[in-house]
């Protein structure tokens, strides 16, 4: 039950097999996250049983100042965790790199949903589970997630999980001329970028740089596509997304500020949709949204895709703490600042 060499070939390959198959599997468990995230470092952990693994755990390292450092397994691990022994073990493993790296905590937040009995258990095992009570700003990523489910759905039995106004703006779309193209080579990543930038300062929010999206283009190869809409030769929208082994994951997004009123970010999502289910896929991730609320423009877009299957609430966050002084100057200090930098961008 070692941390993974990754210089031995044969173990990592068997270690990224377990990750990609399982049914627990988040692309952002996978090996390949940790070449995007390349400003962090990176260790991953296993427990064998009879042979065979059985349960994993990909971590970030983040260094913080004073020599020690945060780690994160994002949407990890991959394992049944109401597993408790499988999940003790792993942690254990877990516990071994965060003696190596000085680590003040471990912090994971699984693709799993919330049950208050799952979080009695959690606490129980002497983790601190963070959710419907922290503050949007004092957790990594949102637990409400947007997430529309296949069910077997062809292209056309898939619009009746939509709203109705969903369907008819698609259709409209479609009426109107917009059309919808997709590819991964270098015209088509400055071409989402450059749009994505466009979003970003209409909205007032931070960039990632092109170079993160180079780096996850050679991450994910062939399950990575970029899509784009135009209409009469005016690029539109932008769209990124990722089919991880039949869990496809709407990423990055933008629209530029002409003819908005042609809501081309709709028919470019039902394309994306159309591709995960001619794959085979099981559902698509539309990603995360804060608040439940008919006042946020970006809930009320992804319900509409998702107006029968509604939200998924995760788990939330689920932290394993070695300095407690450390962990409460984290918890507690840094969603303040965030609220700080916001408030001074505006």
């Amino acid at each position: 039950m070692p941390i993974l060499d990754q210089t031995d070939k044969e173990m990592t390959e068997r270690y990224e097999r377990f990750v990609s198959g399982s049914p627990h599997r988040a692309l952002t468990q996978d090996m390949q996250w940790s070449h995007v995230k390349d400003d962090w470092g990176n260790a991953q952990v296993y427990v064998e049983r009879d042979g065979e693994i059985a349960a994993a755990m990909s971590l970030l390292i983040k260094k913080v100042p004073g020599g020690f450092s945060l780690l994160y397994a994002p949407r990890g691990p991959v394992c049944d965790v109401t597993d408790k022994q499988l999940l003790a073990e792993l942690i254990a493993e877990a516990d071994k790199v965060a003696k190596q790296h000085k680590a003040f905590a471990l912090k994971f937040d699984p693709e799993v949903r919330y049950s208050e009995e799952l979080e009695r258990q959690l606490a129980g095992m002497g983790f601190k589970v963070r959710n419907r009570d922290e503050e949007k700003e004092a957790l990594i990523q949102p637990r409400m997630n947007m997430i529309l489910y296949f069910d077997d759905c062809d292209e056309e039995s898939i619009m009746m999980k939509f709203s109705k106004k969903c369907r008819n703006i698609i259709r409209g779309a479609v009426k109107k001329g917009v059309t919808v193209s997709w590819g991964d080579d270098d015209r088509y990543l400055e071409d989402f970028y450059r749009i994505y930038r466009t979003m970003a300062e209409r909205n007032e929010i931070t960039t990632r740089s092109i170079g993160y999206f180079k780096k996850m283009r050679e991450a994910f190869g062939k399950d990575l596509r970029i899509y784009i809409a135009e209409h009469e030769g005016d690029q539109l929208a932008a769209g990124l997304t990722i089919n991880y082994g039949g869990k496809m994951y709407y990423l990055y997004a933008g629209s530029t500020n002409e003819k908005r009123n042609l809501n081309p970010n709709h028919l470019m999502n039902y394309e994306m949709i159309k591709w995960g289910i001619s794959e085979g896929a099981e559902q698509y991730d539309f990603g995360g949204v804060f608040e439940l609320s008919p006042k946020d423009g970006l809930y009320l877009f992804k319900k509409s895709f998702c107006d029968k299957d509604g939200h998924t609430e995760y788990i939330g966050e689920i932290d394993k703490v070695y300095k407690p002084f450390l962990y409460s100057l984290f918890v507690n200090v840094v969603p303040k600042l965030q609220k700080l930098k916001k408030k001074l961008r505006r």
